[in-house]
């Protein structure tokens, strides 16, 4: 009899200690996996530094090249897109009585086709957007543009737009 209660008590104790074991290794597991910070992520109009410094990322199936009955070794390739140097354009010359300038407002224009607010926009002008100032509607709350590079024009409205000292 002794024996039997001395079994159960036993096993009840292993019992616990291995539940209370368990319990505190997926504690510890999971609290170190969320210490971990997750992998930066690079986004295209990153610097080059910062795409060197980027993991790379695997494939799945551990990245091996898959073999094809009668073609050599495939893998898809992770090749990064390189900088072209940029062509400085030859600056044209402005029509009379037009100049240079830049929005300067922060949300940027609506580019309209008629200098009135009821008419069709036909794009848009982002903040610090270099533009050209063709011309001025007669009270002067409309401004005639041409996207710098571009050659859409339309109104936008006058005093959102500041001249650019030309140098």
């Amino acid at each position: 009899m002794l024996s039997s209660v001395t079994k159960f008590l036993l096993g009840f104790f292993l019992a616990i200690a291995v539940l209370v074991g368990g319990g505190v290794a997926i504690g510890l597991y999971f609290v170190n996996r969320t210490g971990i910070p997750p992998a930066k992520p690079v986004f295209s109009n990153d610097s080059p530094s910062v795409k060197a410094q980027a993991p790379k990322a695997t494939e799945p199936g551990g990245g091996k090249p898959s073999l094809k009955p009668g073609n050599q070794a495939q893998s898809s390739p992770t090749s990064t897109p390189t900088e072209s140097p940029k062509a400085t354009p030859s600056p044209k010359p402005l029509p009379s009585g037009a100049y240079r300038g830049r929005v300067n407002w922060a949300e940027g224009l609506s580019l309209r086709s008629q200098p009135n607010q009821e008419a069709e926009k036909i794009g848009g002008v982002a903040f610090n957007q270099k533009i050209i100032i063709l011309e001025e509607n007669q009270d002067k709350s409309w401004q005639k543009i041409r996207l710098e590079g571009s050659e859409q024009e339309g109104w936008v409205k006058a005093g959102n737009t500041e001249k650019v000292n030309e140098q």
